[in-house]
């Protein structure tokens, strides 16, 4: 019987969608919270529970914590053990590590000439104050974060720097981008194995400045441009990951993006085009590790 764990959180919509697919497919559900794993370095195994992790014929990896944050690399890294031990883990580690961290994510886009939003990067309070008085209104980004949550809308103003001193009292590092126009939607393109599957839109329903469900946005289908394609195939091609989506934003000046993302989203792909990303996924898991033998 094929052994597949799959690293989640707990009563997490994709992450429990994602192990009753593979339980449905090997006969057995394996559900694994990485703040319960375990691992013993004198004698090479790592436990989840009464479950061996060295045992499993692949893991794939769906959520390591409910909030994005700097810890979610140290639990990067204990996978990353179980990984170089010879457990082929989905996606590998040491590539989520590099797109987990925003700030990682950014430099290695821009370094490949992948075109963004203008971004601003500094410690310095009054650089920051700066920045954004130049770009008229900014989006102030935690480098740890998902859904828009902690990101601040700024503007020039009598406020602005004691916006930005209180923002930086919980963060040390301001990640300032230009408020680019989305029109009414921004993009999600999803890739498997490196290949392109889909591709899905947040559309907006009300005054909110983004377009994340958890302020009223939707999903909708969209066929974007053969050249938007390439342009997300290019951004997550830097990052190898198994699965992924990119998020790209259409401006009068041409495609952006915003970030690839380290673990995927299965709602907009459901929801939007009728597919059943979590059963690709498995699959695509399962081939692979046949193939190995």
């Amino acid at each position: 019987m094929t052994q597949i764990a799959v690293v989640g959180t707990k009563d997490g919509w994709s992450s429990e969608k994602l192990t009753d697919t593979v339980a449905q497919i090997t006969g057995r559900r394996i559900f694994v919270e990485m703040e319960k794993i375990r691992i013993d370095l004198d004698d090479g195994h790592a436990w989840s529970g009464d479950v061996d992790l060295m045992e499993m014929d692949a893991i794939m990896i769906k959520k390591v914590g409910t909030r994005y944050s700097p810890d979610l690399l140290d639990r990067l890294e204990l996978l990353r053990y179980i990984h170089n031990a010879g457990v082929p883990v989905f996606s590998a580690p040491e590539r989520l590590l590099r797109v987990l961290d925003r700030l990682s994510c950014t430099v290695t886009m821009k370094s490949a000439g992948i075109p963004m939003p203008p971004t601003t990067i500094t410690e310095d309070l009054d650089a920051a104050c700066a920045a954004v008085t130049s770009y008229g209104q900014a989006v102030v980004k935690p480098l740890y974060t998902s859904k828009a949550r902690g990101m601040l809308l700024l503007e020039s103003g009598p406020n602005l720097k004691t916006a930005l001193a209180a923002y930086k009292e919980e963060n040390s590092i301001f990640y300032i981008q230009q408020k680019i126009d989305i029109k009414e939607h921004d993009l999600g393109i999803a890739f498997l194995g490196g290949r392109y599957l889909t591709t899905y839109a947040r559309k907006k329903t009300n005054d909110a400045w983004h377009t994340t469900t958890r302020s009223g946005g939707r999903y909708v289908c969209v066929d974007p441009p053969d050249a938007v394609i390439d342009l997300a195939d290019r951004a997550q091609a830097l990052f190898r990951l198994d699965f992924t989506c990119v998020d790209v934003a259409l401006t009068e000046n041409g495609p952006v993006v915003f970030e690839v993302s380290a673990f995927g989203g299965f709602r907009g792909i459901e929801g939007a085009r009728g597919l059943d990303p979590a059963r690709l996924y498995a699959e695509y898991v399962l081939k692979r590790i046949d193939h190995a033998d």
